[in-house]
């Protein structure tokens, strides 16, 4: 199990802007610290009586039911055999989940973090000096300004191949603020220095004011009893991640289960009322030490193939109809709409 570590990723080197029309151009952001290093949890079961209580129905509609769990420490692809949804990532089988720090990446209506600078090496080859480590994120992307109340979708869990010299291939869910600055996220990873292996992961994020938080945890209230942030998942198999606010948080779902919620406390905290999305995007991220990238997104398969990771049936809560804007921020990844609600994306990079 990897250790936390410290991290600085700078925006203020590269952020392309790009507009719904194509047009770029090139922004100064002010740097962004990842927080330091943090004490491992003990292995503790999750409360018996939660703060409080998401809703009854899941985004998707039905009650919540316990997924299907594998023994501790099983891996993805035994997870796939087994038919299993989700397995702790460590034999001790802790339900408390497990801050972990690692650059991640960003997009708004109008911009997206295109590189920064962070102290966080990939293994396994860390550089002499590892403050001069740069990350260069890549996307494909649907989103849509719309307030709703969250946001749900069908998504392709893949095992996209990193190269050694980079950090993650993820998919995911974001609710945000309709200035990009609040931002809600689920998801699953594969990442070496957050997991400490190459299997995919379940992952929450948040963003307060644009400042980076963690992963799994930075304020994330465990719920359930059966599955936490950070545990393994199976590839090639498609799973439903959604993001709702109820009762003064920002409840995450997946499968069939409420996993925990962000308390609207963390913004109300730096005056900010986040109650309500003002954009919402899904999308796959490739972060590498290289604007060409050998990482796989997705599954690694490009997006004109039927086989290709994909994004499906997405939803919006209480909100418009869906009509999501497709595209992708990087020659190294396509996309491919099928519906305004269903795209496919991805690919092997550009090696």
């Amino acid at each position: 199990m990897l250790k936390s570590r410290r991290g600085l990723l700078t925006a203020g080197l590269a952020v392309a802007v790009v507009g719904t029309i194509g047009v770029a151009s090139t922004l100064a952001a002010g740097a962004e610290q990842i927080p330091g290093d943090a004490p491992a949890a003990p292995a503790q079961a999750a409360p018996a009586e939660p703060a409080s209580t998401p809703p009854t129905v899941l985004p998707w509609g039905g009650r919540p039911q316990r997924v299907k769990t594998g023994s501790p420490g099983a891996s993805s692809r035994t997870l796939r055999a087994a038919g299993l949804a989700a397995a702790a990532a460590d034999a001790s089988g802790s339900l408390v989940p497990k801050e972990r720090y690692g650059p991640k990446g960003r997009t708004s209506r109008t911009t997206f973090l295109k590189s920064g600078k962070t102290e966080i090496a990939p293994p396994p080859e860390p550089p002499d000096d590892p403050s001069t480590s740069k990350v260069f994120f890549h996307y494909s992307v649907a989103s849509q300004a719309a307030e709703t109340d969250g946001s749900y979708a069908n998504i392709t869990i893949g095992k996209p191949a990193l190269d050694k010299s980079d950090y993650h291939s993820l998919a995911e869910i974001a609710v945000q603020s309709a200035d990009g600055q609040q931002i809600v996220e689920v998801g699953w990873n594969v990442d070496r220095v957050v997991n400490g292996d190459d299997d995919p992961h379940l992952f929450v994020y948040h963003w307060v004011n644009r400042e980076t938080s963690c992963y799994n945890g930075c304020g994330f209230k465990q719920y359930s009893s059966n599955l936490k942030p950070g545990d393994t998942l199976p590839y090639d198999v498609t799973k439903k991640f959604g993001v709702q606010y109820y009762a003064g948080n920002w409840w995450v779902a997946f499968d069939s289960e409420w996993i925990g919620y962000f308390p609207e406390a963390l913004w109300n905290a730096k005056s900010v009322k986040f109650s309500r999305s003002g954009l919402v995007q899904i999308f796959g991220e490739v972060a590498a030490q290289t604007e060409t990238p050998c990482t796989d997104m997705g599954n690694g398969q490009p997006p004109e193939k039927e086989t290709a990771a994909r994004v499906a049936s997405i939803s919006l809560l209480n909100g418009p109809t869906v009509a999501m804007f497709v595209r992708s921020t990087s020659d190294a990844y396509q996309v491919q709409p099928l519906s305004a609600r269903t795209f496919r994306f991805g690919g092997p990079g550009l090696c």
